[in-house]
């Protein structure tokens, strides 16, 4: 045998050996890659988003009707809602006398958490 043989045939195994190695991970990440993208389960958060920027958008729109327009909150108590800019000016004619406006505010602050009154009948 001569040496220029075996060299040669030792080389032409070792490339073979490595093509088959790199062909082998390039199916296997071709495969990952395949099973990776196919059996992905739907994304569960966004049914979930799209929910939660509905119900959003509700509360968004019911609380632009509350700040922008006059209704009673407690009618029996007289507590309106008021639109903020109509509720801004008169908390500024108010503090003009910061005495009389602290004074006041105290008022209506207990008048509004007065508790309620006692039963006449105790099992009531």
């Amino acid at each position: 045998m001569s040496n220029a043989s075996y060299t040669n045939g030792g080389e032409g195994r070792a490339s073979a050996w490595f093509l088959g190695t790199l062909g082998s991970l390039c199916v296997i990440g071709f495969l990952v890659w395949v099973l990776n993208n196919t059996t992905r389960p739907a994304d569960l958060a966004a049914a979930r988003a799209v929910e939660r920027a509905q119900f959003r958008a509700e509360v968004e729109q019911a609380a632009a009707v509350l700040v922008q327009n006059y209704s009673w909150k407690d009618k029996t108590k007289g507590v309106v809602n008021l639109p903020i800019e109509r509720a801004m000016e008169l908390v500024a004619q108010e503090w003009q006398n910061p005495a009389q406006a602290r004074a006041a505010m105290i008022s209506r602050v207990e008048e509004l958490t007065a508790p309620p009154p006692e039963p006449e009948n105790p099992y009531e």
